[in-house]
């Protein structure tokens, strides 16, 4: 891969920061405060938080080998953590961070 030049790297920086100008605006240009919201739009907000975090679990226990050590064992308990904080705290962060740091745990001292 050959190095870019400096008029290139600008050239990239200016299409990503526009891109991320158009992504960050266009539902407030498509859906204004004055306008009422079609309904497929707000069905879609209630489903797919739980479509993508169910498509992520699943990505992520892919590689998971209940028949190789260590069974699948680090995975299931930090699962069962992210759920139990969840159902104790309802905040998203903390189960998550929770079940994240429960898993390096685990992998990094007990399941080494």
């Amino acid at each position: 891969m050959t190095p870019l030049s400096s008029l290139q790297m600008a050239a990239l920086i200016a299409v990503m920061a526009a891109a991320t100008v158009i992504t960050r605006f266009l539902p407030f240009w498509i859906f204004p405060a004055n306008r009422r919201i079609p309904g497929a739009v707000l069905y879609l907000g209630r489903v797919l938080p739980y479509a993508v975090s169910a498509l992520l679990v699943v990505y992520c226990l892919k590689g998971v080998s209940i028949a190789a050590p260590p069974h699948g064992i680090p995975e299931a308990v930090s699962i069962l953590l992210i759920v139990i904080l969840h159902g104790w705290k309802n905040n998203t962060l903390l189960s998550i961070a929770g079940g994240s740091f429960c898993y390096v745990f685990l992998i990094q001292t007990v399941f080494h």
